[in-house]
């Protein structure tokens, strides 16, 4: 007994020391990824404002600021101009093909040319490393000299997608292996010490709380593990009333869950098994609880 108490402290040490140690993998895991994804997206505005930059001056003006870059979404940005401008628009299809060209994570994206005035699209393009899916056309036309705005939004990276997916799975998985583990290092509520080896006599029932078993004209009958805490309350107090709280409270409040049905599954299934004994039954007294009730 002493060794099996000893394996079990022991298993819950390494069990308890194995979900530490996935929480800990898991929180490192969202750390490091929205530690990368936090580069990605600076990464990208320097980038979008490189392309601002070369714009203006592909246009004739080396004074004027590109504004900064507003992030619409987690994958669209917007760059704005501190004054008009104009600009070809084969230029501007291959000033951001040079540019995002070897950013791993920039390589399919869609550009849209809004008139700020108008609020209506001048121009736009898609480009893909899969050039079959590319849409590039009116190439060679010089757009006319006004206030524009540039969108341009990036095709969702799988791999952040996967690392979030992953990221969510695991606290999944973590709060699954965490309640399995709980639950089966957890040490079944034992009885009381005194009572482990007592046989306890009732009406023409012999109760036997250590074995689990009632021996009724020679016949043995077995028991749960909960029909033999219950009963064993009853035996305790025979012919006295026991309150239905109490009941619940003493065998169910351990797990957590206690349900109002359970308790009178389990009464019903002790009183079937006394039946062989006719001085023995338990009964139910309303609106207090339920006796043990034993005969002469």
């Amino acid at each position: 007994m002493t060794f099996s108490r000893n394996l079990l402290s022991g298993s819950g040490k390494y069990l308890f020391g194995l979900v530490l140690l996935l929480f800990v993998a898991t929180i490192c895991l969202a750390f490091s990824t929205e530690e990368s994804d936090d580069f990605d997206s600076s990464r990208r505005e320097i980038l979008l404002r490189r392309i601002g930059h070369e714009l203006l001056l592909q246009s004739g003006d080396s004074t004027s600021r590109v504004l900064p870059v507003k992030k619409i979404s987690d994958n669209e940005y917007q760059i704005s101009f501190e004054k008009e401008l104009t600009f070809q628009t084969d230029t501007l299809v291959n000033i951001t093909q040079r540019l995002l060209a070897n950013n791993a994570f920039s390589q399919d994206y869609v550009v849209t040319v809004l008139n700020c005035g108008k609020s209506s699209i001048t121009y736009g393009y898609a480009i893909s490393k899969n050039k079959k899916d590319e849409i590039v056309s009116c190439k060679g036309r010089k757009q006319p000299t006004a206030c524009y705005i540039i969108t341009i939004k990036f095709k969702p990276n799988g791999i952040t997608t996967a690392n979030t997916n992953y990221f969510l799975g695991g606290l999944s998985f973590l709060a699954v292996v965490g309640f399995v583990l709980l639950k089966s290092v957890k040490p079944r509520k034992a009885l009381p010490k005194e009572e482990n080896s007592k046989t306890i006599a009732f009406g023409s029932v012999l109760f036997d709380s250590q074995k689990r078993q009632l021996t009724i004209n020679d016949k043995t009958i077995e028991l749960t593990g909960t029909e033999t805490r219950l009963l064993l309350i009853f035996a305790q107090s025979p012919n006295e009333i026991i309150e239905r709280s109490r009941l619940q409270k003493e065998i169910w409040e351990d797990d957590g869950v206690i349900v109002g049905r359970s308790l009178d599954m389990f009464i019903s299934k002790l009183r079937k098994k006394l039946e062989l004994d006719p001085n023995s039954t338990i009964v139910v007294v309303r609106g207090k609880g339920y006796k043990l009730e034993v005969g002469c």
